[in-house]
């Protein structure tokens, strides 16, 4: 198999508040990375990404590096979209396939000469450019991300499609003294710790644990969920949510998406949301995913503020962005990677990037030096590629 490269074109490089820390192709679809999917899909590791220049130091466990802007992609290698979120389920394409398609638009080409990294500029080559001659292409399972809101918009069927194609692969126990209700199946890994008492709520779709995840008594899980490796689900009830590894959650949580290594450790209503990594919510902090007017939800973006046609929508978390204890967040939005809210009053709809409490910025030593403490409460270093990506963030939001 050749080289393949996920391309955050300039739709994704607007996917904010992610885009600033992290390339889309990192982030959590329905079960699973938008990257560990297309690996999947061809059967090979991802061998870089093409994304914005401040994102070329991104460092994290098996996630592949940054294509350098002085680099060339070599003909034969596989550039892929990273906003296509290719099916689980979907038969592996013959790895000779010169372009894949979804929807009319091109998906993944492979390339017939070298291109040089800097030809992808700020996101605005197109694979439709790219395929040429060669346009008509295979037709592959998947969705497209439109917009950043679309990964919860479209989480639930995601998850109902996700959980049962990778369910079947595991290793599976049956959890004993456990209330489960409703026909969809129930995958608890092996090695998983269900104590007695958990409902299982399997009316409106599947339920999926993976292996070293803890669930206390008296939880209530309600499919579709997916409950990562190492998750530590204290009560309350957890309903149509993806949470990924290593992340403490307490509290109603619903339609969420939590990308991994998160805490939610109280009290306090997620919903409709989307947390990054490195993430922290004090004690009751509540998200609001619904309007009072029954209206849709608007949300700020890149080219303002936008129409998301979406009844229910909560809030966005950036990576290592945190909250104080009481913080009420109405619908739609955006807190900044970095950011530390806390103070009176709601926070404004878009709290910017590294933001310290009411209007400050925190100082890039000090941010550091708290990130680096709460990493290693994890038992994981905050590397020198990683602390070279957070100064570029710091810098690129200091223009």
């Amino acid at each position: 198999m050749s080289d393949l490269f996920l391309y955050d074109d300039a739709a994704a490089r607007a996917f904010e508040p992610f885009a600033l820390t992290r390339p889309v192709s990192e982030l959590r679809a329905g079960a699973e990375l938008i990257r560990k999917r297309w690996e999947r899909a061809l059967g090979t590791a991802v061998t870089g990404f093409i994304g914005a220049a401040h994102l070329a130091a991104f460092d994290e466990p098996d996630a592949p590096p940054a294509v350098c802007s002085d680099s060339d992609v070599v003909p034969g290698s596989l550039v892929a979209n990273s906003r296509f979120v290719p099916a689980l389920r979907a038969a592996k394409v013959d790895p000779k396939t010169r372009v894949w398609k979804n929807g009319g638009k091109v998906v993944a080409v492979r390339l017939s000469s070298s291109h040089h990294a800097s030809r992808f500029g700020e996101g605005q080559l197109s694979l439709e450019e790219l395929a040429q001659e060669r346009a008509k292409g295979v037709e592959v399972a998947g969705r497209w991300i439109e917009n950043v809101w679309d990964l919860i918009g479209t989480l639930v069927e995601q998850l109902r499609e996700d959980i049962p194609t990778l369910g079947v692969e595991l290793e599976v126990t049956t959890p004993r003294d456990c209330i489960v209700l409703g026909e969809h199946p129930l995958f608890c890994e092996a090695g998983a710790k269900v104590e007695p008492q958990v409902v299982f709520d399997l009316t409106g779709g599947p339920v999926l644990i993976r292996r070293g995840a803890e669930i206390a008594a008296f939880t209530r899980i309600t499919g579709p969920c997916y409950i990562g490796e190492n998750c530590v689900i204290v009560g309350d009830r957890i309903a149509s949510s993806s949470l990924g590894e290593v992340s403490k959650i307490r509290g109603e949580v619903s339609n969420t998406i939590v990308l991994g290594h998160s805490n939610k450790g109280h009290t306090g209503f997620l919903g409709h949301s989307y947390l990054g990594r490195w993430v922290n919510l004090g004690a009751g902090t509540t998200t609001s995913n619904m309007k009072n007017t029954y209206g849709p939800v608007q949300l700020q973006t890149a080219n303002g503020m936008q129409g998301t046609k979406q009844q229910f929508l909560g809030s966005f978390f950036g990576d290592y962005s945190k909250t104080g204890i009481g913080t009420m967040l109405t619908t739609g939005t955006i807190v900044g990677a970095g950011a530390n809210v806390f103070g009176p009053g709601m926070p404004p709809k878009s709290v910017p990037p590294f933001a310290w409490g009411d209007g400050e910025r925190y100082e890039i030593d000090k941010f550091l030096e708290v990130a680096e403490r709460m990493m290693a409460r994890r038992h994981v270093e905050l590397s020198e590629r990683a602390r070279e990506l957070l100064r570029a963030a710091y810098g690129k939001t200091g223009d």
